[in-house]
């Protein structure tokens, strides 16, 4: 039979017929039998709980199985909340960009990086632009310069097929 349950087993769920049992204080009783154990427990007012099912014999603790239940899950929403997930933003040149627009997606690259994203950086040439992608190389060195101190680089300005493409990451890890 499976285990369905993420929690570990309690009480009669229980299959050794031995245990090493932890009291309620944490101290070490030793390895006692299963009955003994559920005895000691019960006496206490609360649950054995396996710990450890793999050691030889299974390591068990007198504890509340409602609080320590309540107590895991609200760990892992804890840890979920403070993770960070990296999203990979996407932004777009061409060769001849105005001045204007030039500032704009720079201004824009600054805000996902301050926001901890990554920066695809791209550059399409249409039809016959492609001969000239040393236009595309200043344009990219225009843009690390602009960057500054904002970024570092991921994967350095390369030719792909039709376009020239980089990645950036914050310079400072966002919390």
């Amino acid at each position: 039979m499976a285990k369905t349950s993420n929690f570990p087993r309690a009480n009669r769920e229980i299959k050794s017929m031995q245990v090493r049992l932890i009291d309620e204080d944490g101290n070490m009783l030793g390895v006692v039998s299963i009955r003994e154990a559920i005895e000691k427990a019960e006496r206490a007012g609360l649950d054995l709980v396996e710990i450890s099912p793999n050691a030889e014999p299974p390591v068990c603790k007198i504890l509340d199985f409602g609080k320590y239940k309540y107590e895991t899950k609200k760990r892992v929403q804890d840890a979920k909340k403070k993770q960070k997930v990296v999203i990979l933003k996407e932004m777009k040149f061409k060769p001849n960009i105005g001045k204007g627009d030039f500032d704009v997606k720079i201004r824009k690259i600054k805000k996902f990086l301050e926001e901890g994203d990554k920066v695809k950086i791209s550059l399409w040439f249409k039809g016959r632009e492609i001969v000239h992608n040393e236009i595309g190389m200043r344009l990219f060195e225009r843009i690390i310069s602009s960057l500054g101190d904002a970024a570092k680089l991921e994967f350095e300005p390369k030719m792909e097929g039709k376009q020239i493409m980089m990645v950036v990451v914050p310079a400072i890890p966002h919390k």
